[in-house]
């Protein structure tokens, strides 16, 4: 289990029998029981770069077998909302442009640029999703669809213009999905992304950003993640 921020993480952690932490490549890795399944739980801090490394060691230093990357969001999609959640079923750079040698947002040397994440995985945290909104009052709607990373956080139209006009199908945009998805892609691990959308990647986004963060955004994590991990999902 991977978050960028503590805030983000806070809620798992809360709910955590952790049984063990390492320290390691100026990161903690909790280790422990989440509603029944044995999981690892680590800040990985914001970024492509923080992301890749932290998730490289969940996979070879920790041997885990399945991913979740979680946290908020800015909602560039038409109809995606602040307090709404994304699931990704696909994630790409929106940053990454190695033309003429190759083209926009396909990665060199893997001749992709967008992943795709487990479908059973991403299924069930959607419909765990859905009954947090439905039966736990925590409202909001629930998305499937593409999600874009960049090291960038989108705060104008203009910004968020430029990616909805180069990846037409983008329902959100954080900093770290696709450079977990790209690394899992590469060992082979399954792998799911779900954010909560804290702002509209507009003018307003900082504020919107640093106001869900302290609110809603921990609580719809720990919220939907108890129905997959103990829900009677039958786990991860």
């Amino acid at each position: 289990m991977l978050v960028a921020m503590p805030e983000e993480g806070a809620a798992l952690v809360e709910a955590m029998s952790v049984s063990d932490r390492v320290e390691h490549g100026r990161r903690t890795f909790l280790f422990g029981d989440l509603w029944g399944t044995p999981a690892v739980v680590v800040v990985a801090r914001c970024g492509k770069v923080a992301a890749a490394t932290t998730v490289t060691e969940l996979i070879v230093r920790f041997g885990v077998g399945r991913v979740i990357c979680t946290g908020v969001a800015g909602g560039v999609g038409d109809r995606v909302a602040i307090g709404d959640v994304v699931v990704a079923d696909a994630l790409v750079q929106h940053d990454l442009d190695p033309r003429p040698l190759w083209p926009r947002h396909i990665v060199p040397l893997l001749d992709t640029g967008t992943f795709e994440t487990e479908p059973d995985l991403s299924a069930r945290i959607a419909d765990a999703a859905r009954a947090h909104a439905d039966l736990d009052g925590a409202g909001g709607d629930v998305h499937r669809g593409l999600i874009a990373s960049g090291d960038q956080f989108i705060h104008g139209p203009a910004m968020a213009g430029e990616i909805r006009d180069a990846l037409p199908d983008v329902l959100a945009v954080e900093m770290e999905g696709a450079a977990v998805a790209q690394v899992c892609h590469e060992y082979g691990v399954p792998f799911a992304v779900f954010r909560t959308i804290s702002d509209r990647a507009d003018g307003d986004a900082a504020a919107d950003f640093g106001e869900s963060l302290g609110s809603f955004a921990a609580s719809h994590t720990r919220g939907i993640l108890s129905r997959v991990f103990g829900g009677g999902s039958g786990g991860v």
